[in-house]
């Protein structure tokens, strides 16, 4: 794989357990609490385009088409983006290994293209690394920024987290738990609210245009936004959302060069707009102008969010070796509800169903070499590169574990080490379990995916539906269910 990246810098240009019991789901959700791609530089607001991008042409079936890698790109997704297979790709591109993870960024490539209709604008409106709350966002400070600035938002508070929380500790507390860049956050509630400029927020019900009963207060409507861009972004990054309808019900195709980011403001934008105000959000004078007024051209920085043939370090399953528990979900969200499947479930052993209390011997443990860099009801950060920012390298994310005997701020653990106990505490669940994920430089890495979330050798892949799945390892395979059955253990000392 070294020798693969190398070769690509040039190219580029240079088990038992009869619990026989219903054990754990969850949702781990905030939701729980009430022309071409041409970005001028300079932190002046960009002028709009004189005249629209050009779509794509029409391509005969599998002519090859010229594309540049980007940041994230897998031979899987880019397959089902440009309608051909992995196998073709191979095929023209013989210098990859079928077993590459991530692309080089800016490595060229040729890709057989099936053309499809109605591609849309070439244009792009935000880098993926503004989009996740990645190492990009490093220095900047939320509410020093929203202190400075006029708007309704400094003086806007809402009671989230058994406490009053400012209008900047709201953004940073949907930033953090979505991974979500906050620029990127204040940039739509300025779009679409006047957030930052307006004396009072818009007389509308729903801020952000985003319809669900009684959601209709500010934080709720970023709640359901940041949502809602996660869905998009993930969506893109794994191939499986490439078209949709928009708020008129008109096909939406996005342009199979475009970036996550980009892809993901499209869907975002596609819930509440149809015609021309659709057009608008999403060209150079839309979300973009506003984001480089406020904090420059985005696309300034040319960050690597997800480098080359990006490796996952050896991780252990998050429960002490001797024991046996049961794998209770498969892969579904990291955190919010829909994409991305980054997270698996695991459930102690118990006589009980529901929310039972964990025996002693029953803790979740470090599944790496870690520094715990965030240790609340909303999760456990457990810092891989240990640089105290949740925000770069590998983090391994923890949900329900309960309050006492949590690993506190700053405790630095070994792999294996205690880091709590399975509870139903934090979001929603039907039961005690620990629910487990991973980030990358801010990114939700999906559990079934090019890049597996592997546990202690054993190898997750997804169901028709969220919370299903499997685990492989060798020759035996668990099936995940809730129900705590023999056919969901798991042991740790499985060879």
């Amino acid at each position: 794989m070294n020798k693969f990246i190398s070769n690509l810098s040039k190219s580029a240009g240079s088990v038992f357990l009869a619990a026989g019991l219903l054990l754990a789901s969850c949702s781990p959700s905030i939701e729980s609490q009430p022309a071409l791609s041409i970005h001028p530089s300079g932190d002046s607001a960009p002028v709009a385009a004189s005249t629209p991008p050009q779509n794509r042409p029409s391509y005969a079936p599998g002519q090859l088409v010229d594309y540049t890698a980007q940041t994230g790109d897998t031979l899987p997704a880019l397959a089902l983006r440009f309608n051909t297979t992995v196998d073709e790709i191979l095929a023209a591109n013989p210098f990859i290994p079928r077993e590459a993870t991530t692309m080089p960024p800016g490595m060229p490539m040729k890709i057989p293209i099936y053309y499809r209709a109605l591609w849309g604008t070439t244009f792009q409106s935000i880098p993926d690394h503004a989009f996740v709350n990645s190492p990009a966002g490093s220095g900047f400070n939320t509410a020093a920024f929203v202190a400075s600035q006029p708007g309704w938002l400094k003086n806007y508070r809402a009671y989230v987290g058994a406490e009053w929380k400012s209008g900047a500790e709201l953004v940073d507390y949907v930033a953090i738990n979505y991974s979500l860049n906050p620029r990127l956050l204040l940039a739509i509630l300025e779009y679409q609210g006047g957030a930052l400029t307006l004396d009072e927020p818009p007389a509308r019900r729903n801020l952000l245009g985003l319809i669900r009963p009684f959601w209709e207060s500010p934080y709720l409507q970023m709640v359901l936004a940041a949502n809602t861009l996660n869905n998009g972004y993930y969506g893109w990054r794994q191939g499986s959302l490439v078209e949709f309808e928009d708020a008129g019900g008109n096909i939406i195709r996005p342009d199979p060069w475009q970036n996550a980011g980009s892809a993901a403001m499209q869907y975002y934008f596609s819930r509440m707009f149809t015609g021309e105000e659709f057009n608008q959000a999403i060209a150079p004078e839309g979300l973009y102008k506003t984001y480089a007024n406020l904090f420059g051209d985005p696309w300034r920085d040319s960050f690597e969010l997800l480098p080359g043939s990006l490796q996952q370090p050896e991780l252990l399953l998050p429960f002490p070796s001797d024991q046996t528990w049961n794998f209770t979900g498969g892969p579904h969200t990291g955190w919010g509800a829909g994409e991305p499947f980054a997270a698996l479930d695991f459930a102690p052993p118990s006589e009980r169903s529901g929310c039972a209390p964990a025996q002693p011997e029953n803790f979740a443990i470090a599944v790496a070499d870690g520094l715990v860099v965030r240790s609340s009801k909303d999760g456990v950060a457990l810092d891989l590169d240990r640089d105290g920012d949740e925000r770069t390298g590998w983090v391994i994310y923890y949900l329900h574990l309960a309050t006492d005997q949590r690993a506190p701020l700053g405790a630095d653990l070994k792999a294996g080490d205690m880091i709590g106990y399975p509870s139903c505490e934090g979001g929603r669940s039907t039961g005690t379990h620990v629910h487990i994920a991973r980030k990358y430089n801010g990114e939700w890495i999906p559990a079934d995916s090019p890049l597996p979330f592997v546990l202690s050798g054993w190898v997750p892949h997804k169901g028709t539906d969220a919370y299903k799945g499997t685990l492989s390892k060798g020759g035996l395979t668990v099936i995940a269910c809730e129900c705590g059955d023999a056919y969901t253990a798991i042991s740790g000392s499985y060879p």
